[in-house]
């Protein structure tokens, strides 16, 4: 009898060791948790600039475009976002009809790596603002350009249509863009983006049974933007498209 209450006592000790053991390690991972959700949250903030049309209060909804700037505008200094594209045009006073939302890409990131960031931020305008779900659209240049190509190949049911400008993208995956409507621009004189890079992305998406235009322009180097966000034709075009139903 006195073996086996010592037998019980040595198990119920190691037992006792092995809850606590369990508990802390439990615990551990607990706050490890906790502390990579808040580091996540902390990931899902983008600084950004926000355009409402001059009669966004007499709508119910509106059409929400998101732009993506290039790899120079990059930081903490949002001004540099206005350089170019939609947000250098409303600047200037240009009245557009959409809700445009230009986030700006941190230092030494990329766009291709910023895709869930960037999902959350449409998340966020949806929810506060008067956007139509069925219209958003995704816009770009250079590493936006490539940030278009990505994030729309990886999220392709939230958007309408999208317009990556003088960018690229990996060409296996582009089918999966086969029901939103792609309009690519390029400069056929590029020497820092090969026009190669849109024409093998639209290429791969019109083979998976999809919709891709490519607009070259001769002349023109890596700047195929400015002549592109200036055209009307392309806002009427975004207009066109709706969010196909699933």
């Amino acid at each position: 009898m006195k073996k086996t209450s010592i037998l019980f006592l040595v198990v119920m000790g190691f037992l006792w060791l092995y809850s606590n053991a369990e508990d802390a390690k439990m615990k551990k991972q607990s706050s490890r948790q906790q502390s990579e959700h808040l580091e996540r949250q902390a990931t899902l903030t983008l600084d950004y600039l926000l355009y409402l049309p001059p009669d966004y209060q007499s709508k119910d909804s509106f059409p929400l475009l998101v732009f993506l700037h290039g790899a120079g505008e990059r930081g903490s200094d949002l001004n540099k976002v206005k350089s170019h594209g939609p947000p250098k045009l409303v600047e200037q006073g240009k009245d557009l009809p959409f809700i445009i939302v230009s986030p700006q890409c941190p230092a030494n990131q990329w766009w291709p790596g910023m895709e869930r960031e960037v999902i959350a931020l449409v998340d966020e305008m949806t929810e506060k603002y008067k956007v139509d779900p069925e219209r958003i659209y995704l816009t770009g240049l250079s590493m936006g350009g490539y940030g278009t190509w990505s994030i729309g190949c990886s999220y392709p049911g939230r958007f309408a249509a999208i317009v990556p400008i003088c960018g690229g993208g990996i060409p296996i995956r582009a089918g999966n863009l086969k029901s939103v409507p792609v309009w690519a621009f390029h400069g056929a004189k590029d020497p820092v983006v090969p026009l190669s890079q849109s024409q093998q992305m639209t290429d791969a998406v019109n083979r998976a049974g999809g919709s891709a235009q490519l607009t070259v322009y001769p002349e023109a180097e890596h700047d195929s933007w400015t002549q592109t966000y200036n055209n009307p034709q392309l806002y009427d075009w975004l207009l066109s498209h709706r969010k196909k139903q699933d």
